[in-house]
């Protein structure tokens, strides 16, 4: 397996570390968790962990593309397992801020439906020999939605100071641009599919 492929799984498995963390009942388990305050925002430590786990995860995201490119190491397997491994770590801490009432339920919901039509569609094309990589759109939304999960665990900082909720702009931007990737995908795809309707 070459280097480029397992960075992909590495971020796979940051994955459960990541939502382990984010979860754990540390009140109920007697474990204070230190927080720091600036001017009238809290950041819990552990935020700031899952914050640090994140961004080493989204830098592999990066590298894997970028090595795979750059020594000629793209293979159908790390076109398949590099977008899946975006979506693990991407839909899980959205599910999650959404079920703990951070983020708001609707454009969380759009961005899971788009990525289970994609993955439908990819089956479809895959089924026919056909490997579709990420489209620069599909790769645009990955971005957006990671900096709005940055802005998220930072609790909006610095610009919550400023009373701008710019994570909820930059998540509802970014369900804008899933949506709009996800017709390119089927615009892409649609001959495929309508083949044999």
């Amino acid at each position: 397996m070459n280097l480029p492929n397992k960075l992909s799984l590495f971020r796979i498995a940051l994955v459960p570390i990541i939502l382990l963390i984010y979860i754990f009942p540390y009140a109920q388990c007697g474990i204070a968790i230190p927080e720091f305050t600036i001017q009238f925002v809290t950041l819990r430590l552990t935020n700031i962990l899952i914050l640090i786990l994140f961004v080493a995860a989204c830098v592999t995201d990066y590298l894997d593309g970028y090595i795979a490119r750059r020594d000629h190491l793209v293979t159908s397997f790390g076109k398949f397992i590099d977008p899946i491994a975006d979506k693990l770590l991407v839909n899980t801490m959205l599910i999650v801020f959404a079920v703990k009432g951070i983020a708001p339920v609707v454009p969380v919901i759009l961005m899971i439906w788009r990525d289970v039509i994609v993955d439908g569609l990819r089956m479809n094309a895959s089924s026919k020999g056909i490997v579709v990589a990420a489209g620069y759109l599909g790769k645009i939304k990955t971005v957006l939605q990671m900096a709005t999960i940055v802005l998220i665990l930072l609790n909006n900082l610095p610009f919550e100071l400023w009373r701008l909720p710019l994570s909820e702009i930059m998540l509802w931007f970014a369900a804008f641009v899933s949506i709009i990737s996800g017709v390119s995908y089927f615009m892409q795809l649609k001959d495929i599919i309508m083949e044999t309707m």
